[in-house]
This record gives C-alpha cells, sequence and structure tokens, in this order.
C-alpha cells in the first residue's frame, strides 16, 4: 500500500512537481514512533534532503542545494554534521534556539544546522565521511586510492593506504569508497577491486569488489559486486552490494557473507536506527558504461529509501522519488530531531544567526 494522495492534489499525472514523492502508509507513523529524522544526500541533483513525518499520515521534505554531496557523517557527542562536498568539507553545529525563533518561520522547527567551518579539500572525490576519535573526521579520498584526515593543516593528511597502492596519485585506481569505524578509528573499508593502475576498477566491475581490514592489511573477502557502505551495527559487519541489489552480513573470521535481503535496485547508503536500517536506492543510467553492465539496469528505474526491519530481515517501508532524485549516495538517521533546517552558504542568510556558548541571536537582515 502506498500512500499518494498528496501528490494526486499538487500535479496531473505524469507531470510531478520537483522532489514528489510517494511512500508506504506506515512511513509517516514509523518516523514518529523512532522520533527521527531521514537526511539523504544526491550528488546528480546536488542537494541535502530530510524527510521528516509532518504528522501520521504525511512526510514533508526540505532540500538545501550542497554542490556534488556524498558523505554525511555526525558526531554522537555533539550532534555536529560533516558534509562532504564536491571539493570542500562543511561542518555544522545544531541549535534548537536559533530553531525555535528562525525568522522565516518561527516555532516550525526543533533543529537547525548552522555553517561553522568549511575545509578546502580540492575536488578529492570524498566518497564515505565520518567523525572519528577526538573529534577527528576521517574521509574515503577516492581520487587518491587512501582513507584520510580533514583538518585545517592540508587539503589532506593520509591516514592508511591499502598495501597494494604504490604511490600517492589522483588516479582512482581501485575505487575505494566505504569505510567502517570501530573505537573511533577507521576499521574496515570496501572496494571495486586491487588495482594498482588508473581506474582498473572499471575492468571487471560487477565480480572484484573487495572488504579489507584496516588494523591488519588483510582482505577479508573479495569477488563482490560494487560494495559500498560498509557499516557496524549491533558489533556485526554489514555491506550493501550494490551490482546484487543485496544486503549482506560478513563474517570478518570467516571471509563468508549471508544475504539478509535482496531487492531489484541498486543499494548505496545506509543508517541504523533502533531495530530499523534505512538502505538508499538508486536509479540506474541505462546508458552509462558502469550501470549498463548490471543484470537489473532496466528494472532499477527508481530512486528512494527502503525500510529494514533487522532482526527479520523484511522490508517493512519504501520511499519512491517520481521526480529530481536519481541517485542517491549516501543515508543518514537524524534521531531525537522531528523537524530539521539547515542553512547553506550560498545565501547571506546564514550569516545572520549568530551563535555564543550563552545565547543565540538574529541580527537584523540589511537588505
Amino acid at each position: 500500500m502506498s500512500n499518494l494522495d498528496h501528490l494526486k492534489n499538487v500535479a496531473p499525472q505524469k507531470a510531478f512537481p520537483p522532489f514528489a514523492c510517494q511512500y508506504s502508509s506506515q512511513i509517516p507513523e514509523l518516523l514518529q514512533r523512532l522520533n527521527c529524522t531521514i537526511s539523504l544526500s544526491t550528488y546528480q541533483a546536488g542537494k541535502l534532503i530530510f524527510l521528516s513525518a509532518k504528522d501520521e499520515n504525511a512526510i514533508v521534505q526540505l532540500p538545501r542545494h550542497f554542490d556534488k554531496l556524498m558523505g554525511i557523517a555526525q558526531e554522537e557527542e555533539t550532534g555536529k554534521l560533516a558534509l562532504a562536498c564536491k571539493d570542500e568539507v562543511i561542518v555544522f553545529s545544531n541549535s534548537s534556539e536559533l530553531a525555535k525563533h528562525y525568522p522565516k518561520s518561527p516555532k516550525k522547527y526543533d533543529a537547525l544546522y548552522m555553517p561553522r567551518v568549511t575545509y578546502h579539500t580540492g575536488p578529492l572525490d570524498i566518497h564515505d565521511l565520518s567523525f572519528g576519535e577526538n573529534g577527528s573526521l576521517f574521509a574515503v579520498n577516492t581520487l587518491f586510492s587512501n582513507i584520510v584526515k580533514i583538518d585545517d593543516n592540508y587539503n589532506f593528511t593520509p591516514y592508511w593506504t591499502p598495501p597494494f597502492i604504490d604511490a600517492l596519485v589522483s588516479e582512482d585506481r581501485c575505487h575505494l569508497n566505504g569505510m567502517a569505524l570501530e573505537n573511533g578509528l577507521p576499521k574496515y573499508i570496501t572496494a571495486f577491486n586491487k588495482g594498482n593502475t588508473t581506474q582498473s576498477w572499471r575492468e571487471n566491475i560487477t565480480k572484484s569488489g573487495i572488504v579489507m581490514d584496516v588494523s591488519s592489511n588483510e582482505v577479508i573477502i573479495e569477488g563482490l559486486a560494487m560494495p559500498h557502505s560498509p557499516r557496524i551495527f549491533n558489533g556485526e559487519l554489514y555491506v550493501l552490494l550494490s551490482a546484487t541489489g543485496e544486503l549482506v552480513k560478513v563474517n570478518p573470521q570467516t571471509g563468508k557473507y549471508d544475504v539478509v535481503v535482496k531487492v531489484d535496485g541498486f543499494v548505496r547508503g545506509m543508517s541504523m536506527h533502533q531495530d530499523y536500517l534505512f538502505i538508499g536506492l538508486s536509479k540506474l543510467r541505462q546508458n552509462s558504461s558502469t550501470f549498463g553492465k548490471l543484470e537489473f539496469a532496466k528494472t532499477a528505474n527508481h530512486s528512494g529509501v527502503l525500510v529494514v526491519y533487522l532482526p527479520t530481515g523484511s522490508i517493512v517501508g519504501k520511499i519512491t522519488y517520481l521526480s529530481t532524485v536519481d541517485e542517491i549516495y549516501d543515508v543518514h538517521i537524524l534521531p531525537g530531531i522531528t523537524r530539521p533546517n539547515i542553512l547553506n552558504t550560498r545565501t547571506p542568510e546564514y550569516k545572520e544567526g549568530i551563535l555564543t556558548p550563552e545565547a543565540t541571536f538574529w541580527a537584523k537582515s540589511s537588505q
């Protein structure tokens, strides 16, 4: 069952407005019960999108523009957000007080993410991004085939490089894309192969993917179908096999995996809240030399978010985009937040919110 009533009122059939979506009827009630908001990144549309429950029957969206947005990270202790964009990483802090008195919509939002720091990284093709120990920022530097630290000293500081990569060069040799942290440090990575030449991963893209243990430099498992989004949930390692539409649980000791759920679509981006996994779906470009090789290229014709109840591996809900959003990279759940807002740096509005340790202020606009 899908809730399409909100679409029928805003557009004629096959003429959907921007960001139009349909969703399973239980999605709004689930978000209310879990007391959370879905955030997702779409580099193709250049947007961060917040999806929240408006009430028990409908969801509401807030899209904000960020150039080629990929990884989303949140620091657990402070609630800070970090976004990996085209050539920069932006860090935001949240103020519920600024949200409460937001001039354009007072008393509408319960969180407002304000830009605090921008790291000018250059176009590194950063994929996954995570906060680690002592507030450090770790990033998957796909262009240079390594894990790096992001700070104010350099464009990036190398942290770990796969042993089969013999030079620090901007050649995207193995398409290192995913990273899972354990105890505040990178523990597992995903890549498309063990190649050491320029974009060698394109040669056998659906059968050469790997998962590696960063601490031991060992390949845990190989021969995977475009692995993405390694995550540690409840002490166990989960990975998305994008080219086969599978969520798998990997056993690092045996090098084997079990399929938790399989769908007819390209899966990438994953976040867990309580017992529910929120997984991104992307629409494939059939004329792509990469995506056109996949078995379900013709049927993977929609994007959105799947909700999986992990204890049973059952799909309990789905959000499907009907316009604007084709390719999703990351999905991240904001716990305890039911209607967030975020300000980018493309317009001067963000300069008017002033946050101090003791108080917050909205300055009067000079325009």
